[in-house]
């Protein structure tokens, strides 16, 4: 079984200070948290940007001083958020995918998202792709229900995108695919030839779903963008505690955990 992919998603574009006080929301806060991230065994960090007030951005300059002060202390594949925030135009979501990072997400269709909805028309999809294709930029599918992964298979046959593909199922979001054991062995054998996979589980989901993928051979995301406990009434102390907490699990079960270039390796993504 290859390496573990632990991706430390660390701030999202919901999550605010009221709920859990040590999200980090500056350029140095996340690039410290990233850094308590890869010395705890992730891989990946998953960005989102935020203004100084909290509020959610897509501002280019922002994520370039995410990006730069990230990588002046590890050596984690930086993936840039496209889902941005509800709301946000498809020129907004894309423009940090300007910067050329090693990864971005790209989710595969729109999603009833608790009151709000998240809107991707295909077109736009296609643009993201387009752009992504033409920076080099890996693209992360991001699969909030199982339309969107039979929509990713209708792309590989079009030759829109070539595999092998990564995705990333997010489950449990309210008005999507539930966080159960069920739905992600349904969308693992609905999976295209040689693709490999990431599971986010949102809140209570975030643990089971994780042991559930470190058996099964795909990867894990944890952090603050997707649940902030540690354990039913305790608030994690910080996004390092929940990758530790994947890494030693994945060490009890005899799975090595991947560094950054390993799974560099694992992706297809060359530096």
């Amino acid at each position: 079984m290859e390496e573990l992919i632990i991706t430390a998603a660390l701030t999202g574009a919901e999550v605010t200070r009221a709920q859990q006080p040590a999200l980090p929301v500056t350029p140095d806060e996340i690039a410290r948290a990233a850094e308590e991230c890869a010395a705890a065994g992730a891989s990946i960090v998953h960005v989102h940007a935020r203004l100084p007030d909290g509020t959610p951005t897509q501002d280019k300059a922002i994520y370039a001083e995410i990006i730069d002060k990230i990588r002046s202390r590890c050596d984690l594949i930086v993936q840039v958020s496209t889902g941005g925030a509800v709301g946000m135009t498809a020129a907004e979501r894309l423009a940090p995918v300007e910067l050329r990072p090693e990864m971005a997400t790209l989710s595969m269709g729109s999603v009833n998202f608790g009151d709000d909805v998240f809107l991707n028309p295909p077109a736009e999809m296609e643009h993201f792709l387009h752009t992504m294709k033409e920076l080099r930029v890996k693209p992360e599918f991001e699969i909030f229900d199982a339309g969107m992964l039979h929509s990713l298979q209708r792309w590989l046959k079009k030759g829109v995108v070539e595999g092998p593909v990564h995705v990333d199922f997010v489950l449990g979001v309210p008005g999507a695919m539930a966080g159960t054991p069920e739905s992600l062995m349904f969308l693992r054998s609905q999976l295209p030839p040689g693709a490999t996979w990431t599971v986010a589980g949102i809140g209570a989901a975030q643990l089971p779903l994780g042991a559930m993928a470190i058996a099964l051979g795909g990867h894990v995301r944890v952090g603050f963008e997707d649940n902030v406990w540690y354990r039913k009434g305790e608030l994690a102390t910080s996004n390092a505690q929940l990758v530790a907490r994947i890494a030693r699990i994945a060490r009890e079960m005899e799975r090595p955990v991947a560094t950054p270039d390993e799974a560099r390796e694992i992706l297809g993504i060359s530096r």
